[in-house]
């Protein structure tokens, strides 16, 4: 396999998305990830919308483990721990985000497996960290918009009433930093020869996340009072007359080529817009005064307008939209392969473009225990055993 990461075996026994989607990143950029699944199988795959006749694959799921290989074993019984423990042996990435406390009693801790192997790089995702008045909480996407400040800066502007994102950005964004983490650690390994533990709590990235813009107030300390709210503004939605788009006016030049495409010589004039500070105290009124103006032509004729200008501008795609929008189509930025059982999909090609080193999309999901005997075969173990283990439940194997 093509990429960066090519020769890294990753273990993964995640499941849901904040972990999945991590290492499917790693399996993106090169690396052979092993899945480990419960005998039924990743709870994701049977999540929302089921879109194969066997039930073994989600849209969700697909699109959180591509180019993955799968393993599905009884974690806690002797056969399982058996097999993971040699699995372990040979893997230079684990990568779990059980609650905090389960690896330890499978045996599976990161001291127990660091002390055994000291180059494994260990990676722990959790909700909101193992300590804290909150450790023991059962941790989804919601809770961590709630903690975060997320919902908070969604809130409604007559209202106040918070709202979540419409996606679960919080598992999302934790994978990207976690995977981020991994590449620094295997990095940090190469020059000093031992592994790492690696702990990645959603509350942690999304408080890490929101921070720049979003507590702007909060960061000088003794200050907090005084400092207005910078999301106390309406959004950058403006509706035209056959659909909605956006635009962007922070600098000098983007505001003054926001006024020569609106047509009004008297807006450039108008003393409550005249600089980026004015601007900012006055957000609402010129928001609120650009929708004026945008509401009186089409979303084309603006971005033409504007575009001309050199004003930052897009339009607002339906999700339905987005596959075909010009700018997508021209980067390929949607590949299409195909998915057993399922027929034709579409997934997005990695993100991060690697010149030499390729990253591609490895290939479908796996089914349920796909790669089962493969796997076991490797470590040596004979048909008839594996046959045994079949029987005995501690292992399933896709039909």
């Amino acid at each position: 396999m093509s990429g960066p990461l090519s020769g890294v075996r990753v273990l993964d026994l995640t499941g849901v998305v904040s972990g999945p989607f991590a290492t499917m990143f790693l399996a993106d950029q090169g690396a052979d990830v092993l899945k480990i699944e419960p005998i039924g199988g990743d709870i994701t795959r049977r999540s929302r919308a089921i879109i194969d006749k066997a039930g073994e694959f989600s849209a969700l799921f697909i699109s959180s483990n591509r180019g993955k290989r799968s393993l599905s074993i009884d974690m806690k019984s002797d056969i399982g721990r058996e097999v993971l423990a040699k699995l372990v042996a040979q893997s230079d990435v684990l990568v779990q985000n059980f609650r905090p406390g389960a690896m330890d009693r499978l045996g599976l801790g990161p001291e127990e497996l660091r002390k055994k192997h000291p180059r494994l790089i260990y990676v722990s995702i959790s909700g909101v960290g193992d300590s804290g008045p909150y450790v023991k909480k059962r941790v989804y996407d919601p809770i961590i918009q709630g903690l975060s400040g997320f919902a908070d800066i969604q809130s409604q502007p007559v209202t106040n009433r918070p709202q979540m994102i419409r996606t679960i950005v919080a598992d999302k964004t934790t994978a990207v930093f976690t995977a981020q983490a991994v590449s620094s650690a295997l990095y940090a390994r190469e020059k000093t020869g031992k592994g790492d533990h690696i702990q990645v709590a959603m509350l942690d990235t999304m408080i890490s996340y929101l921070w720049p813009e979003g507590m702007m107030q909060y960061t000088v300390v003794g200050a907090e009072v005084a400092a207005g709210d910078p999301n106390d503004r309406p959004d950058l939605v403006f509706k035209t007359l056959d659909g909605y788009m956006t635009c962007g006016t922070i600098s000098d030049s983007e505001w003054q080529g926001f006024c020569k495409a609106s047509g009004d010589p008297e807006l450039a004039k108008d003393e409550r817009f005249a600089t980026p500070t004015k601007r900012n105290q006055n957000a609402t009124a010129r928001i609120n005064k650009m929708q004026e103006y945008i509401g009186q032509r089409t979303t084309a004729e603006w971005l033409e307008r504007l575009d001309a200008a050199d004003v930052p501008c897009a339009p607002i795609l339906r999700r339905g939209e987005i596959i075909q929008n010009e700018q997508v189509v021209a980067r390929g930025l949607i590949e299409e392969f195909e998915q057993p059982t399922v027929g034709r999909v579409r997934q997005p090609k990695p993100a991060a473009r690697f010149e030499i080193n390729e990253a591609v999309i490895g290939g479908p999901a796996p089914r349920v225990g796909e790669h089962s005997r493969a796997v076991l075969r490797d470590l040596g173990y004979a048909d008839a055993a594996i046959d045994s283990m079949v029987a005995a439940k501690a292992v399933r194997i896709a039909s």
